[in-house]
């Protein structure tokens, strides 16, 4: 059979490819989920349907990413599909009935007729949006905090997700979805709508930083080795760089804000959490279940690996120039007219 480990590291490789697919989604819904936490708060009606149709044409495509992402855990590391699977169950189809609420709210406040209607199916596009942020940060955070393993199965309770720094971690990424999506606001629309989202961005950019710190200090204490790569030396010195460069990029994001740049604030916010999601890989390398069974121990047989990798291989690359086209063609501000639905 196929086997490609001879010229290729497989597991490193399927680590790297689920990660690219992990980023990819929280990048590209990232922000429309963000748009939905933000979506009640807008100021007006017309600010409201501009919010939708800027996100109308691409917010079930980015969802793909969770499917691959999800999917390549599944069939590259079956062992870690295995233990986070039943650790998580109640949080994924928590977040998994949000998306699907969200999915349905979105559609159906286009086909509504009456204001209460309208009105309830926005709540719950809202609503919706913020759980699914909310239990995707608790699960990362549930992840990182490290799972009950014994004899390579899950060994803990059905709760064993509820803890202080779960929590914690949920709340975090609401708040980096929100400055997202008012970052994405500001590109997209102009006049009262953008100069509302830019001070939505202003504020939530605050709780950002704030949530930033607070992860930062409080992970060396989950896990010695955590605190070992971080903290001793040499590592001290080639890390640094990184907390430097997040200092950085959100001075230059709140100068971009403050100078009214449009597409800038949204890179910017992209950085952030490119240079966090970094962050945390640095952490908790080379652990798929931190901190018991690594990339190579999860890993799928060498021949099952391979033959992924060559299906993955072709379809990545279309998805990825559909997902840039997409994006291409839907380029542009928006308005408050139904674009959507006719």
């Amino acid at each position: 059979m196929l086997d490609l480990s001879h010229i290729i590291n497989l597991p490193l490789a399927w680590g790297g490819i689920i990660a690219i697919a992990v980023f990819m989604y929280v990048f590209l819904d990232g922000f429309d989920l963000g748009v939905g936490i933000l979506f009640p708060f807008a100021p007006s009606d017309a600010c409201r349907k501009r919010m939708i149709n800027s996100i109308a044409p691409f917010w079930d495509s980015n969802e793909t990413w969770l499917v691959l992402g999800g999917g390549g855990i599944f069939a590259a590391f079956p062992l870690a599909y295995s233990i986070l699977m039943p650790a998580l169950y109640l949080p994924i189809m928590l977040m998994l009935a949000c998306l699907i609420f969200r999915g349905v709210a979105f559609e159906f406040q286009f086909k509504a007729k009456s204001h209460k209607a309208i009105k309830m199916w926005e709540y719950t596009f809202h609503f919706s949006s913020i759980l699914a942020a909310f239990f995707q940060g608790l699960m990362l955070g549930t992840i990182v905090q490290g799972i009950s393993v014994t004899n390579n199965a899950f060994s803990g309770g059905p709760f064993d997700w509820i803890s202080a720094f779960s929590f914690m971690s949920g709340l975090a990424v609401v708040f980096g979805y929100a400055l997202m999506g008012a970052n994405w606001i500001i590109y997209k629309t102009e006049g009262a709508t953008q100069e509302w989202a830019r001070k939505c961005s202003t504020y939530v950019s605050i709780y950002v930083l704030a949530f930033m710190g607070l992860v930062s200090l409080w992970m060396p204490y989950i896990n010695e080795g955590v605190s070992h790569r971080w903290f001793s030396f040499p590592n001290i010195l080639f890390l640094s760089p990184i907390p430097i460069a997040v200092a950085v990029i959100f001075f230059m994001h709140e100068r971009a804000l403050k100078q009214k740049k449009e597409l800038a604030p949204f890179l910017l916010s992209i950085a952030l959490f490119a240079l966090n999601f970094f962050g945390l890989a640095i952490s908790i390398w080379p652990w798929l279940v931190p901190y018991k069974v690594d990339l190579w121990q999860a890993a799928a047989a060498p021949e099952s690996q391979s033959i992924l990798l060559i299906g993955t291989a072709i379809l990545l690359p279309i998805i990825l120039s559909y997902t840039a086209y997409a994006y291409y063609v839907f380029r542009g501000k928006v308005s408050e007219k139904n674009m959507y639905h006719h």
